[in-house]
């Protein structure tokens, strides 16, 4: 886990991916803090523009000068949901400025003037996070990562960006377990560590994986799954994206790809198991036998959290809910059924293949996925389009951003042929 740059309750706060599942829980955490003044000060806010009203409230309640909206025709709605709220609360609006179009998050990190002391927490969906993250990167930034995709899409770009070891402090509850348990064992390489000397103690990485809504099911029973019993996880309230890709598997399969770009450890000695409770967030197993795990309800205000305040822990009784120890648990641990469910070893397959490869996967599943919740695409469609689209990609060795950029577009449009021949 990287060292933060500044105490906790410092600095200014960017929040990208607002009024989704990770930013809206932020928000909570930040209102939360603020109660024992820990709070850092939200400065920028970056949203699709869907929920015009909430992109507001958020704003009015914080005090937020910058808003970013991916959507330009959501700027009128937002303006008048903050008029709206002023008129009510007696407040005027406290946005003095409203970026808009595909680049505005990544022009908000400019615009707010971050940098070295302050942290921007990347909660967006999709690589869309990639030049977002890149330009947090530059300016010096903390960057609380909860966008994967980014790191997986530009793993080689994300690195070439650092300004200093520690300057990437992961979110997903399965790297934060990582990082928190590496502080039990010396481990010194990858983006996250602070400390580039010494011998590694580290033999593998174990990351849990609930085993979704479909754990325990064969290729037959999965024939006719439908959107509905995709998106009802049985232990995480996530958005729909997410919540499908951890249906396939195929979240947990980025998640392979970015414990590999964070840790530096390489994905033969990154294991996966399914824990269905998801209270063992991951492990880390040193070189003589013994395995750390971090356990903590599943809660992502409790990673967010420590993205934010790292490397103190904030006090979040009242908020988060820890272990109870006077009631009888079980704790079940069990192997992936890498049959039903290919898409780990595809991930792997990924990184073995080239540096554009993860890219691809990325690109094609994000199709795949929003033809299977339009009704376009069959469940069980969804990895193979992702496997044949990784096959049909020769690979780039040392991509520049725009080799990934034309990468994508090109992944995209060949997973939408074969999802048309498909239908």
């Amino acid at each position: 886990m990287p060292t933060c740059p500044h105490p906790s309750g410092s600095g200014s706060l960017v929040l990208l991916g607002s009024t989704g599942s990770i930013g809206t829980q932020a928000l909570e955490v930040v209102e939360h803090l603020g109660r024992t003044g820990a709070a850092p000060r939200v400065v920028g806010l970056a949203a699709g523009g869907g929920r015009p009203e909430l992109v507001a409230q958020q704003a009015h309640q914080h005090q937020v000068p910058i808003l970013a909206l991916a959507d330009p025709a959501a700027q009128e709605p937002v303006q008048a949901a903050l008029q709206a709220l002023a008129e009510r609360t007696g407040r005027p609006s406290p946005v003095k400025q409203v970026l808009t179009g595909p680049e505005a998050a990544t022009e908000l990190v400019a615009a707010t003037g971050v940098g070295p002391g302050d942290t921007v927490l990347n909660g967006v969906t999709g690589s869309v996070g990639l030049l977002p993250t890149l330009a947090v990167l530059r300016s010096g930034a903390t960057l609380a990562l909860a966008n994967k995709e980014s790191l997986v899409v530009g793993g080689a770009l994300v690195k070439a960006a650092l300004h200093h070891p520690g300057q990437v402090v992961p979110v997903d509850s399965e790297h934060s377990a990582i990082a928190q348990a590496l502080l039990s064992g010396r481990h010194e390489r990858g983006l996250t560590s602070p400390v580039l000397t010494g011998a590694s103690e580290v033999r593998r990485l174990v990351l849990t994986a609930s085993g979704g809504p479909f754990r325990g099911r064969d290729l037959h029973e999965l024939a006719g799954v439908t959107a509905a019993q995709a998106l009802a996880h049985p232990t995480w309230q996530m958005g729909p994206v997410v919540t499908v890709n951890s249906s396939t598997l195929v979240n947990k399969g980025l998640e392979l790809i970015e414990a590999h770009l964070l840790f530096d450890v390489p994905p033969a000695d990154i294991a996966v198991v399914v824990h269905p409770q998801s209270v063992i967030h991951s492990m880390v197993e040193l070189r003589d036998g013994a395995t750390i795990a971090q356990a903590s309800p599943p809660d992502m205000r409790l990673p967010i959290a420590l993205g934010l305040t790292w490397p103190q822990r904030p006090d979040l009784a009242g908020l988060v809910a820890a272990n109870d120890w006077q009631v009888p648990v079980r704790w079940d641990f069990e192997p992936l059924d890498d049959a039903t469910f290919p898409a780990v070893d595809l991930a792997r397959q990924a990184v073995s293949a080239s540096a554009t490869h993860p890219a691809v996967l990325n690109a094609a599943n994000e199709q795949a996925v929003a033809a299977f919740l339009d009704g376009r695409l069959r469940w069980l469609d969804i990895v193979r389009v992702d496997a044949q689209v990784m096959e049909a990609h020769e690979g780039l060795p040392d991509p520049t951003l725009e080799d990934v950029l034309s990468t994508e577009i090109w992944a995209r449009a060949r997973a939408d042929e074969l999802i048309a021949a498909l239908n």
